[in-house]
């Protein structure tokens, strides 16, 4: 005879466990302890095998027959029923273990140590603040094209363009990582180069008077922002003023040719 839940409710324990069949193998599991744990005994290639569907009421009876009836497709398909269970579970584990978020904080973790503390918290600031809250969760390998776009968009209509590029670049540094380390097969942030509002470019007048120079040669120093931009700006003044001597009117070249044995500028 089925169950129903007036009687599971009134089923008390007993000094032994005991079995109430609901039918079609699923079966309510009372130890002495008083749990009521929901139970589907079945066969799988000659052999007895055990289910396990959780406990009631927070598995309701309803709930136990629904999972009755999928493992009972399964088994129509030849698959056994705790397998598929064990490989979802691992499947869920997986994922977890593989969302963006985890990624992400691994890359930061082992791939940032040569940028500033600065630059660190700030990459970690928009992490938390503009990307998480949509993809955190989300497994890195399951991502699409639209997922990315979800996080630029609203940046994007609020005409956040630099920053929009920027969360664009760390998605992008997290995908190249996951691919490397086996977690992705693609890296789909490459896919939208030329997606974002363009950049508008302003042009600055020169800087000629000698205290100015000084002034942004100072600045140049003490600034401490994106790392590759660092490295360009300390870059600049070793090569402006060859640039200047050497220009196409100058009568000189910045090609330098062997000349017995050592290298000479090409004049």
């Amino acid at each position: 005879m089925p169950l129903t839940d007036i009687r599971i409710r009134s089923l008390k324990p007993a000094d032994k466990p005991h079995k109430y069949s609901d039918g079609g193998g699923l079966f309510l599991f009372i130890p002495p302890s008083g749990s009521k744990l929901w139970r589907m005994a079945y066969r799988f290639e000659g052999k007895s095998r055990l289910l396990s569907f959780g406990a009631y009421p927070a598995v309701s009876l309803k709930d136990a027959r629904e999972r009755r009836d999928e493992a009972r497709r399964l088994l129509a398909k030849g698959i056994d029923p705790s397998a598929y269970k064990r490989q979802q579970q691992e499947a869920r584990r997986i994922a977890e273990r593989d969302s963006f978020q985890n990624i992400a904080r691994e890359w930061h973790t082992t791939r940032m140590t040569a940028f500033s503390t600065k630059h660190q918290g700030t990459v970690m600031y928009r992490l938390c603040n503009y990307i998480f809250p949509f993809i955190g969760t989300a497994p890195i390998a399951r991502l699409e094209v639209q997922d990315i776009m979800a996080v630029l968009r609203p940046l994007e209509m609020k005409r956040c363009h630099e920053t929009s590029r920027r969360v664009l670049q760390i998605i992008n540094q997290v995908f190249r990582y996951a691919v490397i380390t086996g977690r992705a097969r693609h890296n789909i942030a490459a896919d939208l180069r030329g997606a974002l509002h363009p950049r508008q470019v302003t042009h600055r007048a020169a800087v000629l008077a000698p205290e100015k120079v000084g002034q942004l040669l100072r600045d140049i120093d003490a600034y401490d922002g994106y790392f590759p931009l660092v490295c360009a700006l300390k870059l600049a003044p070793l090569v402006f003023p060859a640039l200047r001597n050497y220009g196409p009117h100058s009568g000189a070249s910045l090609i330098w040719k062997p000349r017995n044995g050592a290298f000479r500028q090409n004049a």
